[in-house]
């Protein structure tokens, strides 16, 4: 396993391992502090207005949506059009890596170009959550900024949209992809840490009603927001909802829904909180049912 610390035998009476198992190993790995890859953090409307040539912004809506109306220049890259069902049958999967690089590539992004994610936390499903963690997972190296609020803080500082499809004419930058597979979870690794980490399970109440995962915190994803226009919730704020349904931050947390989406925009506003340890379980319960349920 890359990354692991090694240790010799024999130098000591007992000759074991320096004190630490695999199990230890795996929740510091997990609990690590330092991120490699993207800035993440927020950008509010105004100050986006200002600055829009230093950025390539994203839209995490629907792409119906986008065409109805988006920020000037901005591409669309739903997670509806960059997930796929897989070859053992689990719907919502992320595109493969060469793919998606593929796809920055053609709308003029590389590995450190700065990007801009908006959504609305509504039509999106938290699709521009899941568009930072999908960043953040291809080991993207540029700033990321969420918008503040989304198209609708945009909208409320009564800021210029554009109707209709806009197509990329510039030149096609190399996206050099650098995995951040600690950001994801395997279901075989879930499986074999199922007492070391804290599941939180995003979906909505009558979802979970239909099963779940055993021993996964409740919280839906749409408590990781605040207000009309949708703000991820503060650092303070996000601290006392987890502590309110028994989560510690301090052990890894693990988020998850039906496939990564929702739960990708609950790991970023955990990011974003500067909270260490947390993981999107991209495959989620449809992965979990087919390939981890007993």
């Amino acid at each position: 396993m890359a990354g692991i610390p090694q240790f010799r035998r024999g130098a000591g009476r007992s000759g074991k391992l320096f004190g630490m198992s695999m199990g230890s190993i795996f929740v510091l790995l997990l609990m690590s502090s330092r991120i490699f890859g993207a800035e993440i953090g927020l950008i509010e409307a105004r100050e986006l207005s200002r600055t829009t040539g230093a950025w390539v912004v994203l839209d995490g809506r629907p792409k119906a949506q986008w065409q109805a109306g988006h920020l000037p220049g901005a591409h669309s890259f739903s997670w509806e059009n960059y997930t796929r069902t897989d070859e053992k049958g689990v719907q919502f999967k992320v595109h493969p890596p060469r793919e998606l690089a593929a796809a920055l590539s053609a709308l003029g992004i590389s590995e450190k170009t700065p990007v801009v994610v908006y959504g609305d936390a509504d039509t999106s499903w938290g699709g521009e959550g899941w568009l930072v963690w999908l960043l953040s997972w291809l080991g993207h190296q540029g700033e990321v900024r969420i918008l503040n609020g989304g198209i609708q803080a945009w909208r409320a500082a009564n800021l210029p949209l554009r109707t209709g499809a806009e197509t990329y004419h510039g030149p096609r930058l190399k996206y050099r992809v650098a995995l951040q597979p600690q950001l994801d979870i395997s279901t075989g690794e879930l499986q074999k840490n199922m007492g070391k980490v804290t599941l939180v399970d995003t979906r909505s109440a009558w979802e979970r009603l239909r099963g779940g995962i055993p021993g996964a915190v409740a919280i839906s994803w749409e408590d990781f927001y605040t207000g009309k226009d949708r703000h991820p919730l503060p650092s303070g704020e996000l601290k006392k909802l987890l502590a309110q349904n028994g989560v510690d931050p301090r052990k890894p947390v693990v988020y998850f829904c039906a496939g990564g989406i929702r739960s990708g925009y609950a790991w970023m506003v955990h990011r974003l909180a500067g909270l260490p340890g947390g993981r999107n379980y991209e495959g989620g319960m449809e992965e979990w049912k087919r390939l981890g349920s007993p």
